[in-house]
């Protein structure tokens, strides 16, 4: 996997280690998940703003004609 190099300022680096002590290796997958929630909200925020922009009609809406059978 690769590595980044981060520079935190004093204050950031105590409230990170309060909730994800370096000790049990738990401040890297804190990061990761932090990073990786980011960009998550990112991409819904793209998303949203995308159907702003280009709503389905309400004709769009409620067409269920091509999709999947369910199979259980």
């Amino acid at each position: 996997m690769p590595s980044i190099l981060i520079h935190l300022d004093e204050p950031l680096l105590k409230s990170l280690n309060k909730v994800a002590p370096a000790a049990k290796r738990q401040r890297a997958e804190f990061i990761r998940q932090a990073v990786k929630e980011a960009i998550r909200k990112r991409e819904y925020e793209a998303i949203r703003e995308a159907y702003l922009r280009q709503p389905d009609t309400p004709g769009d809406a409620d067409d269920w004609s091509n999709a999947e059978e369910w199979k259980a």
